[in-house]
């Protein structure tokens, strides 16, 4: 008996903690966003009773709808670009040892130190109108005038890869540093060409990387809301930017927690999604 109680005693102080932190951290806010997103706001922007479905009604009206496509949208070229990028750079990281490996791996590091805010101002640098990017252009003379490089979606989907990039690399480079190289070897013995071998080892091996990977990175950039806000101006607004103007420019509570609760049940979504498709590769164990 004594032995029982003690075991039910430590269990509950080793679980006990962490299971608090959970409710308040995650489960307490998550509903108190869900309450919200019933509710009215009042003069002052407040969410008070009576219960309402009409902030979730006008959540689905064409121009949030239009946005949140977009925010899909971009979420998706982020990824993929990140992916397209990240597959020769992991190799690399593969391929080499010893110190080199350890400069790469600084050098792909290090920039995700650097502040968000500082990284978008930069990026602003190099492509407005008058910057690095258009005077290179100009003074090579293949453009008579400034590009429209800012300011728009592609400024954002530029400023989510510069972001987001590493924690695509990483993924794949753990993949890919597991797989026994005796099957390339024994895949060019039995003739198999540079895009066979891709298709028949390499893509096999790095396909848990590719899922956890995309995970990492797609759903940051789903709620992505300081990079658009800087980047994007008005013709790259997302939801996150959305979301932020409810709460804090129209000081509508609740119709803010109703466009967070649609983004949440959309990222669950993609989440599950994902983790089906890491069931079949192997990928769970990496996220």
């Amino acid at each position: 008996m004594r032995t029982g109680l003690g075991g039910r005693r430590g269990l509950l102080w080793t679980v006990g903690p962490a299971t608090a932190a959970l409710v308040g951290l995650f489960l307490v806010p998550l509903g108190i966003v869900v309450l919200y997103a019933f509710l009215t706001a009042s003069p002052l922007g407040e969410p008070v009773p009576p219960f309402t479905l009409g902030n979730l009604v006008g959540s689905v009206d064409p121009l949030y709808l239009r946005i949140l496509l977009r925010s899909l949208k971009l979420a998706f070229l982020t990824t993929a670009a990140c992916l397209v990028m990240a597959f020769p750079a992991a190799w690399m990281l593969r391929e080499v040892r010893g110190r080199a490996r350890t400069i790469l791996l600084l050098a792909l590091v290090l920039p995700s130190w650097t502040n968000l805010l500082v990284k978008n101002y930069a990026w602003i640098v190099l492509l407005r109108r008058e910057g690095a990017v258009n005077t290179a252009l100009t003074r090579l003379g293949l453009i008579s005038e400034p590009l429209p490089l800012l300011f728009n979606e592609g400024a954002v989907l530029v400023g989510l890869v510069h972001t987001f990039l590493p924690f695509m690399v990483l993924p794949l480079f753990v993949s890919l540093e597991k797989m026994d190289p005796a099957l390339l070897e024994a895949a060019r013995d039995l003739g198999a060409g540079a895009w066979a071998r891709f298709q028949a080892v390499i893509l096999p091996a790095a396909a848990p990387g590719i899922a956890a990977g995309s995970i990492l990175v797609f759903i940051p950039s789903l709620g992505a809301f300081v990079t658009p806000d800087l980047l994007g101006g008005p013709q790259g607004m997302m939801v996150g930017n959305l979301i932020q103007n409810q709460m804090l420019l129209a000081r509508d509570w609740p119709f803010g927690a109703a466009l967070s609760l649609w983004l949440m049940v959309l990222s669950l979504g993609v989440i599950l999604a994902f983790l089906r498709l890491s069931r079949r590769t192997g990928a769970e164990e990496m996220l």
